[in-house]
């Protein structure tokens, strides 16, 4: 009597439903795979992760209400060490930093071929971690320079009150939000403007008051008005 090798147990978490159908079904045409869950959110992927118990997520970024990096800090948080992949369209800097220093164990992008990505889910199983040939560049960059910096270039606190900057460092996207948030512009409004969810600007705001040493977005207009990021008439600051 022959025994089969247990199906590694996935979990499809995607806001569009024909992409994740799709997927499910090519996910289900592999011998040693079998999907046991779909969900469409960041919270959708804890709930389920709970519930479920997967070997493996395969999650999307950019997702509306909590997105992918909301599930991988959420399902981390609770304690629980499944394999995550991202799998995504997006191949920005800070959504690919943000996924890995989350807990993220590999960035894939949607235009992967079917065979490439089944190798690589099987990879994360045998504790690889794959990135995307096209983005791994950026994280390499990254790790090497320590991070992106923000405008201005040190961004050492110059002119701030003490306890204001500091050594801080923005990322790119951190930095881009905070000059929005200067202008006024709303969370809704700012993640219009860049088409990102609301959650993912909340999460960009938080991470920049801690690291400039700010309570609310009065200091942070202000001090994003003081260090040259935009003027007081509202024009845009220096490039």
């Amino acid at each position: 009597m022959s025994h089969e090798p247990p199906r590694l147990r996935v979990l499809l978490v995607d806001d569009q439903a024909l992409f994740r159908r799709a997927l499910a079904s090519l996910v289900n045409a592999q011998l040693d795979m079998t999907v046991v869950g779909e969900g469409e959110s960041g919270a959708d992927a804890l709930e389920k992760t709970r519930a479920l118990r997967p070997d493996l997520i395969v999650m999307d970024v950019n997702m509306p209400g909590s997105d992918g990096v909301d599930g991988v800090r959420a399902i981390r948080a609770a304690g629980m060490d499944t394999k995550i992949v991202m799998l995504t369209v997006s191949e920005d800097d800070d959504d690919l930093f943000e996924s890995i220093k989350a807990g993220a164990n590999g960035y894939l992008l949607k235009n992967v071929r079917p065979e490439q990505l089944f190798d690589s889910l099987r990879g994360v199983m045998r504790g690889e971690a794959p990135i995307a040939p096209g983005i791994a560049g950026k994280l390499l960059d990254a790790l090497r320079h320590g991070g992106v910096p923000a405008r201005p270039a040190n961004l050492t606190g110059a002119g701030a009150p003490d306890g204001e900057g500091g050594d801080a460092v923005l990322t790119r996207r951190e930095a881009e939000i905070l000059e929005l948030v200067a202008e006024g512009l709303s969370n809704k409004e700012i993640a219009g403007r860049l088409t990102i969810t609301e959650g993912t600007v909340k999460n960009h705001v938080h991470n920049a008051l801690e690291k400039l040493h700010l309570s609310n977005r009065v200091q942070a207009a202000a001090f994003a008005v003081r260090q040259g990021y935009i003027s007081r008439e509202g024009g845009g600051g220096p490039r």
